[in-house]
């Protein structure tokens, strides 16, 4: 599978998986900016964050918001870290993320709640599928921290 991506972020132009390497890499897949679940999460990294910098670890977040929507986002709860903006949710479908659902009665498209941890040379090594919010990022973090 091919997880490599170029994207617009919340802080500057065509972001790459490849302008991580060297270091490890935590590629969060959320719905949608200020929801309940979401903004959950990212509060959630971002108040872990200092730890994952510990590890040497980048944390970045991808939704199909657009930049402007990640900047107000991005302040708003004061994160720390970059978003990005897979506006047509290719990188989503890429990632095999997307699933057919039923909203308000008609035909959707979901993006599936998922992280992707990646090592210095941008090999995907662990994947957390369909995870839920509250306590997602200490997940994260704890399986970071048993590979030291």
């Amino acid at each position: 599978m091919n997880y490599d991506f170029n994207l617009n972020s919340s802080r500057r132009e065509d972001v790459k998986l490849e302008s991580y390497k060297g270091k490890k890499l935590v590629l969060y897949f959320y719905p949608k900016n200020n929801t309940s679940g979401c903004t959950m999460e990212a509060i959630e990294f971002g108040e872990l964050y200092d730890e994952f910098k510990k590890l040497d670890v980048e944390v970045v977040g991808i939704s199909r918001d657009g930049v402007k929507s990640h900047q107000n986002f991005t302040t708003k709860y004061n994160l720390p870290f970059e978003l990005l903006s897979d506006k047509d949710r290719e990188i989503s479908g890429q990632y095999g993320l997307l699933s057919p659902t039923k909203m308000y009665g008609k035909d959707a498209i979901k993006t599936e709640r998922a992280t992707f941890v990646f090592d210095e040379e941008s090999n995907m090594i662990k994947e957390f599928r369909n995870v839920k919010p509250a306590g997602h990022a200490q997940e994260v973090l704890d399986y970071l921290k048993s590979l030291e």
